[in-house]
């Protein structure tokens, strides 16, 4: 069946298809003239340090585009942050890995750029439980990097179902305001009601409180139709009804706390960004995000040939010969020629991820994401 989607297949990425055409015809010409140097080319953003953080991502599905081919590759590894200088560096003959150029980049520019915008959420209410939300604002066939970016930067958990079962993690949510418009104006009680006789023991009871009336009456009517297994209620008030969304929130936690529902969590959604989460940190449990995430421009990666045949070149604008990039003890990112001493306790940042077309190393987003909180507090990321 031929695909309905707007969509290239993985066949396309991996046999070198998904390439932009003068990569094809450059392949032709070099095959032409017979040469295929041996040459090193390294991925930046920006050359030198500028002050400004980036996480990085992406370099799961860069390996396995590698996977096979007769290169070796080191990258940053992921959700490492980084500030100029090469993420990644590849090192064959030129002919063997010119046509996946523009797959390369493009896995690395926008899974970097989401998982720095989730970072900054993460870091914007480190105690806070946030939910990545933003789904619904890209295609389909990248919800998983979506999500996996949101992981990668500390969030904890997601909401779309596919992602979680490539991901091999369990998409979580509740109810959205189809579900209280369904049963009608007047009728929240019996939708609050049929949601949690419907739904599993192990789904948290969070009912949607801002549908028909103000935050405060429809929480109230929520507290008293569930009781005792309402965890919590979500304000998903839209920009145009919040007025003082911080004052909203306060009073519904009052009335709460004034009739006995302490307990009851208070989660918000709708368009926050990370100067709306240092806002409401304090008086709300839990947050969702999803525009500021996935509204993230791609990182404008670059890949440049550095060395060819052993002697150093560049365009007009590019750094020439093989370089390192370090960490040091005090979270300063350096930039420096490979063949040089590093600074003083530098650590290398790029590490080996494929040898003669073998994939060396593992993907945990786990230990991916201790690392990104553990760069994050080294270098100050906000």
């Amino acid at each position: 069946m031929t695909n309905p989607f707007d969509t290239v297949s993985s066949d396309d990425i991996l046999d070198g298809t998904a390439t932009d055409a003068y990569f094809e015809r450059t392949e032709r010409t070099l095959e032409h003239a017979g040469r295929n140097p041996r040459v090193v080319a390294e991925v930046t953003a920006d050359q030198f340090p500028t002050g400004e953080f980036e996480a990085f991502a992406g370099v799961k599905d860069v390996a396995h585009l590698f996977e096979g081919t007769d290169v070796d590759v080191d990258a940053l590894t992921e959700g490492r942050l980084f500030d100029g200088g090469p993420v990644l560096r590849i090192e064959g003959n030129y002919l063997e890995f010119a046509r996946f150029e523009t797959s390369l980049l493009g896995f690395l520019s926008q899974a970097s750029a989401f998982t720095t915008k989730a970072l900054r959420a993460r870091q914007a209410a480190p105690e806070s439980l946030v939910l990545s939300f933003g789904a619904r604002h890209v295609h389909p066939t990248i919800t998983p990097v979506v999500e996996r970016a949101g992981l990668l930067a500390g969030l904890d958990g997601f909401s779309h179902v596919a992602a979680g079962q490539v991901l091999g993690r369990e998409a979580g949510g509740t109810m959205p305001h189809a579900l209280l418009l369904c049963f009608g104006r007047g009728n929240q009680e019996a939708a609050w009601a049929a949601f949690d006789e419907a739904v599993g023991e192990d789904v948290p009871r969070v009912a949607l409180c801002d549908t028909f009336t103000d935050e405060k009456d429809e929480t109230l009517r929520a507290a008293e139709t569930l009781g005792d297994a309402l965890d919590s209620v979500r304000l998903d008030t839209t920009g145009s009804r919040r007025g003082d969304f911080r004052h909203i929130v306060r009073e519904v936690r009052w009335e709460l706390d004034a009739r006995g529902y302490d307990d009851v969590g208070i989660f918000l959604s709708g368009g926050l960004t990370p100067v709306e989460l240092r806002n409401l940190r304090d008086v709300a449990d839990g947050f969702g995000v999803g525009s500021y995430v996935t509204d993230a421009d791609p990182l404008d990666f670059g890949l440049d040939i550095i060395q060819i045949d052993g002697e150093p070149i560049a365009k007009r604008g590019k750094l020439s010969g093989v370089k390192e990039v370090y960490r040091t003890p005090d979270g300063g990112h350096h930039v420096g020629l490979a063949d040089r001493d590093g600074p003083d306790d530098g650590e290398k940042l790029l590490k080996p991820l494929v040898r003669d077309g073998e994939i060396v190393r593992e993907f945990d987003i786990d230990e991916a994401a201790a690392q990104t909180a553990a760069d994050a507090a080294k270098v100050g990321f906000e």
